[in-house]
């Protein structure tokens, strides 16, 4: 009997000891896979590297943004932006020499043709902007064609003063006026009395000249000019958001089909479309895409 009772109690105590070995095995692979997944998340959200932005300088603002958010998610990456224009911008997404292009307005089709694609981050209403002391309120789309071709030169024909209209733009190759050109119908047709090589300087002198007109990216209008509404529209960024302002154009970082990008470049992309960039769109002065 009593050697029956050892035999039983020996056996409990080995069931015993394998049930627990069982166990012991059992969570060194759950820490184990735990311990991995962790390392292999942390590889996934540490990048480095270098991401190098060319084109629009109407970007400029939402770039600096997006960069300084960016960076601070991801302290090992540089992200560096060039401001040389949407043209530029283009061709160095399509020729390598730039992770991302960057485009002010639409592409074309022969860009897309040559594997351009964009990826819209921001809109931007274009506005079209007089000196403060202008009386003239409101103003029709065929109305801005026919001033910027010269068809009407004088202000007291739109309702306004007796004075020679000075008409303002950018130079050519600028992405703010090519979608403006393109956006009134306008293209290789306007008659400039004087071009400049930024937003700032064509505000600047329409701030300066009570005859002028000009126009500028929304976010860059201050209180020395005045965006006067087209076809009884504000330009606002909720206006240009619902779409009812008919003058606006879309931020586009730029790719080229086929070409894989690294994970750095990827990752701002990604994030620079992301929700979280709605509201650094927005203090830039750009307008954040509606929600999908």
């Amino acid at each position: 009997m009593k050697k029956l009772f050892s035999l039983a109690l020996a056996a409990a105590m080995a069931l015993s000891m394998l049930t627990g070995c069982g166990g012991n095995s059992g969570n060194a692979n759950d820490t184990n896979g735990s311990d991995a997944q962790g390392s292999q998340a942390g590889q996934t959200e540490q990048l480095s590297g270098v991401v190098n932005t060319n084109g629009s300088t109407s970007m400029e603002k939402v770039m600096q943004v997006l960069i300084e958010a960016f960076q601070e998610q991801q302290p090992n990456v540089t992200v560096n932006y060039t401001g040389s224009g949407s043209g530029a911008g283009v061709t160095s997404a399509i020729d390598g020499t730039a992770d991302l292009g960057l485009a002010s307005r639409a592409l074309k089709s022969e860009e897309e043709g040559k594997g351009a694609q964009a990826h819209i981050v921001a809109l931007d209403g274009v506005a079209i902007v007089v000196n403060p002391e202008n009386t003239v309120e409101d103003l029709t789309v065929d109305q801005i064609a026919q001033i910027f071709k010269g068809e009407i030169t004088n202000w007291k024909d739109l309702g306004g003063t007796d004075e020679e209209i000075a008409v303002y733009g950018r130079e050519a190759g600028s992405g703010t006026r090519g979608a403006f050109e393109e956006l009134v119908g306008v293209e290789d047709a306007c008659k400039y009395l004087n071009e400049y090589s930024s937003t700032g300087d064509v505000i600047g002198n329409v701030a300066s000249n009570p005859s002028a007109i000009g126009y500028a990216s929304l976010s860059a209008v201050r209180d020395n000019v005045k965006a006067v509404k087209v076809n009884g529209v504000d330009c606002t960024e909720a206006t240009v958001q619902d779409g009812t302002y008919e003058i606006q154009r879309p931020f586009v970082m730029i790719t080229k089909d086929g070409t894989q990008l690294s994970d750095a470049a990827q990752a701002f992309l990604d994030f620079a479309m992301s929700a979280d960039a709605a509201s650094l769109i927005a203090q830039a002065g750009a307008v954040p895409p509606a929600a999908k």
